[in-house]
Formats: C-alpha cells, structure tokens, sequence
C-alpha cells in the first residue's frame, strides 16, 4: 500500500483553514472522525472526504471551573453526518450548554493560531 500524498491530518487541517469542518466517509457509509488512513471498523483504506454542513446536537457536556478563571465548558457534539468531535459551544454562559441543544460550527484559532472548531448555540428557529 503506497502512503498518501497528504496526510489525513493535513488535508483535515487544511479544510479547516478554510472555514470547513470536514470529515471522512468508509465505503460502507459510516462517517470516519478523527482522521485516518484506515476505517476503525471494516478496516478499510479508501475513505472519502466530505465537508459537513456544520450543525449538530450537544451530546455530553461538562462545566468547567478553573480557580480564579472563567467557567468553560467541554462538549462532545454529535454532528448531523454521523460523528461526534470534542469541542466547546460559546457565546452563551457556560452553565447553560445543555444536553440535545443545537449547535452550529464556527472555525477559530487556537492559542498558536491554528484552525479549530468550536460551536454556536442555534436558536429554535435556526435549526433546519
């Protein structure tokens, strides 16, 4: 098996910094996050990218409170296409990400500068 002509890590990375939130798609369908050169179930090499709409639901969630700092949250979002990523959902308080909220991708930086997805809350009407 010849390696890549980009890493997976490179081409997700990529995407990123262009504003997407991309994954991988296994020929059996199921949708493949975090990338790699191999699908964790069927074993199989020939994944497809695919760029996500970007909205999904607040799976799990944990309220973070660091002495002396802001409260931040920790959340697993369940994105439409069939994956989960760790992220956290901002511009609302902490304490009120919920379980079954929908969220919305936003693509910011990290403290390096590095593309990182992070999510918005979505108002009721928002969610189609």
């Amino acid at each position: 098996m010849s390696a890549p002509a980009t890493a997976p890590l490179e081409t997700y990375l990529a995407h990123l910094a262009r504003g997407e939130l991309a994954f991988q798609r296994a020929p059996d369908g199921s949708a493949v996050f975090f990338p790699r050169l191999v699908a964790p179930h069927s074993g199989a090499t020939d994944l497809q990218w695919q760029v996500s709409a970007g909205l999904g639901t607040v799976y799990s969630v944990t309220t973070l409170h660091p002495k002396g700092e802001p409260a931040y949250n920790v959340s697993l979002i369940e994105v439409d296409e069939g994956f989960r990523l760790m992220s956290r959902v901002e511009g609302i308080d902490a304490a009120a990400v919920k379980i079954g909220m929908r969220v919305r991708v936003r693509i910011t930086q990290d403290a390096d500068g590095k593309p990182l997805p992070v999510f918005d809350a979505l108002e009721p009407e928002q969610t189609s």
